[in-house]
This record gives structure tokens, sequence and C-alpha cells, in this order.
């Protein structure tokens, strides 16, 4: 009977509602406006944070990864919860680039770092971040490096993006306003040593943390993912990143980058032997952060080299418990190096897994065919658009399959 008395009284508040919407000539169905802070409505709201953004297909809270281009093929960014494995090129020169991105960008949106490494001192990536572009430089820069500068001036200004062409110019000299979503970054310069002591990041050394007498447990997580675990929690729920403990100032984002996961540098055995003691250790450690990352204001990204893994299922394994996965392939001592059909580009990238939030499958990419450069300053991502081979030996192939084509067409065919 509550029940019924209850629809009763919100039929009978709708009746009114629309009673007193005809009398006075409007619709009923009106566009809410925005909420005053001090209105009493307890509905859901999106957390406005800086350098973040909701996306538009799911209202997931997203980061940027430093590179626009990337963000796009991401689905609008990283959201926030979940982890990027980039697989690294084979020497190891490109993904530490990215790897620098995703931190500078953390550093201009005044988000928290937290930078692990079993290879170099966090403090000294820090030192090696690309610098961002400056407002009144940022046309400037982009188009010196997108377009070549021996091209006529009257063609420069058709190529130019017309949105470039409106903006005012700027006379500021500091970086680029941090609420903007994605920055460009000059590869050639490093960052203002003023905008890195004025951020808040914390490092984790792996040869710093791990002690020679430290007792192993069989079964168990490595001692440097076990470490770097704790150290990862401990920021967690220290900071309030977690909501159990509020962060007293504005709420911010923590971005945790580590670099080289899975490396023997780690302690890891996989990328020595094809069935390793430890061969479960990286899984695990994995599926503990992801938990981590789930309940939390944070985003992570990965570096890993997965063309060291001599077991494919390991590599299977850790593609399933990462949300994105990255490869990339390096030109570099391969015969498309050599290859004029890719004097343009440096490498491919591959996006083998983007995430279907709110599900329990993952999507692939519908882009295929993706090719990166870096350029004098900036690192770019563009569809791999080949010129046919016209060179001597693919002229005489060529001529010699229509020739026989054409003899196939023209002879006589037997009668049997």
């Amino acid at each position: 009977m509550a029940a019924v008395a209850t629809c009763d009284s919100v039929a009978g508040s709708t009746g009114s509602a629309v009673a007193t919407a005809s009398k006075r000539n409007v619709t009923s169905f009106q566009k809410r406006g925005p909420r005053a802070s001090g209105t009493n409505d307890s509905g859901p709201r999106l957390v406005s944070i800086a350098g973040t953004r909701p996306s538009v297909r799911n209202g997931q809270l997203l980061v940027s990864t430093g590179l626009p281009a990337l963000d796009q093929l991401l689905g609008g960014g990283l959201a926030v919860g979940t982890v990027l494995l980039i697989e690294e090129d084979k020497y190891n020169i490109y993904s530490p680039l990215l790897f620098k991105y995703f931190l500078a960008e953390g550093i201009v949106n005044g988000h928290t770092l937290l930078v692990a490494s079993a290879k170099e001192d966090p403090a000294n990536i820090l030192q090696e971040l690309p610098a961002p572009l400056l407002d009144d430089k940022c046309k400037k820069e982009f188009d010196e490096d997108v377009y070549n500068h021996k091209t006529p001036e009257s063609n420069i200004k058709m190529k130019i993006a017309w949105r470039y062409q409106l903006l005012p110019k700027m006379e500021q000299i500091g970086p680029v306003s941090s609420s903007r979503f994605g920055h460009y970054y000059d590869a050639s310069k490093r960052m203002p040593q003023e905008l890195i002591e004025a951020s808040n990041w914390h490092g984790f050394f792996l040869p710093e943390k791990i002690s020679s007498t430290l007792k192993v447990e069989p079964c168990s997580l490595t001692p440097g993912y076990t470490k770097l675990l704790q150290f990862i929690q401990n920021i967690i729920y220290e900071e309030g990143f977690d909501g159990s403990n509020p962060q007293k100032k504005q709420r911010n984002i923590l971005r945790i980058g580590i670099q080289n996961l899975g490396s023997p540098l780690w302690g890891d055995d996989i990328c020595c032997a094809e069935n390793g003691g430890n061969s479960h250790s990286l899984t695990k450690f994995l599926y503990v952060l992801r938990g981590l990352l789930r309940t939390s204001l944070s985003a992570c990204i990965i570096t890993m080299p997965t063309h060291l893994i001599q077991n494919k299922a390991i590599i299977a394994r850790v593609t399933n418990l990462s949300d994105i996965v990255v490869g990339l392939e390096s030109f570099i001592g391969s015969e498309r190096e050599t290859n004029p059909l890719y004097k343009d580009y440096h490498g491919l990238i591959h996006i083998r897994q983007i995430p279907r939030l709110n599900n329990l499958i993952c999507d692939e990419s519908d882009v295929k065919d993706l090719a990166f450069k870096l350029k004098r300053k900036l690192f770019t991502i563009e569809s791999l658009a080949l010129l046919p081979d016209w060179s001597a030996a693919a002229r005489s192939r060529f001529t010699a399959s229509s020739d026989s084509l054409v003899q196939a067409i023209l002879l006589p065919q037997p009668p049997w």
C-alpha cells in the first residue's frame, strides 16, 4: 500500500506540473541548466580535474598521453584507471620518447607523477623531458616541422590549416595553458627546470629499494615487483587518490610510469628462458596493479621489451591484463631502412588493443597501416602512404608479366 501511495503522489505531482506548464503555454520538459553550488541536489556529478575531459562515448574520465594523434587513435585519450602497455621497439629508441611525453603532459597539467625504473634514476628521466611549445610559437614550430621550409610562401599559406590563420598573436612567454587537453612538445629542447621543481613527483629506482640480503619466498612475486606494488599502494592511499582519504587541495590525477618492465633488471627471467622460475610473477604484478588503478584516480603507462620474451603464452597473458596495447616497430636494422618506399618514415605503430570499458571484451582498432616519424622537433603518427616502386627491377618484372599476359591472350588455345 505504501508503494501505491507513493506512485499516486508522484503521478499527482506530475499532473500538477503539466497543468501548470499548460497554463503558461510552455512545455513541461525543459533543459536542465548548470547546478548552483548551493543547491541540495545530490545527483551524480562528473569530477572536474585539470587536464582531463569526459569521453563522448561513455563519460569515462580521460587524460592525454602527451601525443594528440595517439589520443585520437585511442578513442579520445587514456581512461583514468587503465593501463597503457607500449611494446618497445627493438633498440629501445622511440618507446622512451612516448614514455617521456606522458610524463611531460602530467607536469604541464599539474598532475602528480610516479616514475619507476630499474635502469635509470627517475630524477634523470625528468631532466630529459621534452619542452612544451610556447603559445606564441606553437603555430610557427608546427608549420616548420610539418611542411617543407623550401616550399614557396604562397603554397605554405594554402597548406596551413584554416584555424591557424584566425588565431590572434600571443605575447605571453609561458608554456601552453594547462586547461587545454593534449599539448605539443619540442623534442629538441628540455623542459624548463622551474616546471620540474614546481611539480609533485615520486621516484622508484629499483637498485635503491632492494637490498642484497632480502629473503625471497618461493612461488611469490620477485622482490622488485613486490617493492614497487607497495610503493604505488602507499602513494595512492597516503595522498588520497583512492578516495578513502580525500585530497585536501583540488582533486588531482596520479600518473604512473614504469619503464622496461619484465626485463632482467627487474629480477625477472622471462626474457632469459622460455619456462623460467618466475613465469607467473609478471602477470601477478599486472593483476594486482590493475586492481589498484581501478579504484583510484590514476593512469599508468608501461614500456615492456616484448620482443625479448620467448614464451608467447606470457605475451598473451600480459596483453589480456592490459587495457591498451600499442606496439612500436622500428625500421633500424631491417630491410625497410634502405627501402626507398619507407624513406619518409622511421617505423610502424600497431594499435593492438583498445579498451571497451564496462564490458567483458576488448576492442581492436579499425585503423591499420600507421607509421611514425621523428622530425626535427615533433613525433608524428600518420597513415602509411606508399608510392609505387618504379625501380629498374620492378619495371623489368612488370614488363615480363605484361608480355606473358599478352601472349597468353593472343596465342590460340589448343583444341584439347
